[in-house]
């Protein structure tokens, strides 16, 4: 059963075919993609396979993805998870987005804070990375405050736009986190 988690805000629930909305408002903003290594989606065909790929990487135990909404709201504003998930190495890597409307309301540190709570006690993982374009200050402030160690760089490791980007990489660790 997929697990549903909730904040003071927001409700963290499994993505079905009805958020393919949702998604596509994220993943075809410009906004959201300009760090994520990946092209706008055009079309909401798109979206419903993004929805598909979510369900299929919980499925084969490779990742959790969980929708975002606001509470007393319908439809999500964004995703969290974790993907490359290893339950053998119990380490997995954290990735989120949320649509610019919504942005700089504390909703995404509300989101990562619960996420990796779960992280380290529901999925047992002993490490929590995460890969995050250097431009993007947003990302790498959060992380930061979050508790992440900067452990270095990784060289021309994701492309936007047919162009080569270095990213930072982060972890957490179990016993460094603080509840």
């Amino acid at each position: 059963m997929f697990p549903i988690l909730e904040t003071e805000r927001l409700v963290l629930r499994e993505i079905s075919k009805n958020d393919a909305e949702g998604i596509f408002a994220c993943f075809s903003n410009e906004n959201v993609t300009q760090y994520y290594g990946q092209d706008p989606l055009k079309n909401i065909e798109q979206a419903e396979a993004f929805v598909e790929f979510f369900a299929n990487s919980y499925k084969e135990r490779r990742g959790i993805r969980w929708g975002i909404e606001v509470k007393g709201t319908q439809g999500i504003i964004g995703t969290i998870g974790f993907n490359a998930w290893s339950p053998k190495h119990k380490r997995a890597e954290i990735g989120y987005e949320i649509h610019p409307d919504h942005w700089r309301k504390g909703y995404t540190s509300e989101a990562v804070s619960k996420v990796i709570d779960y992280g380290f006690g529901d999925f047992d993982l002993t490490r929590i990375g995460a890969v995050v374009f250097i431009e993007n200050e947003a990302s790498n402030k959060l992380l930061t405050k979050m508790g992440f160690l900067k452990e270095g760089v990784l060289r021309d490791y994701m492309y936007q736009n047919g162009v080569a980007y270095d990213v930072n990489v982060y972890s957490l660790l179990k016993k460094d986190h603080i509840t």
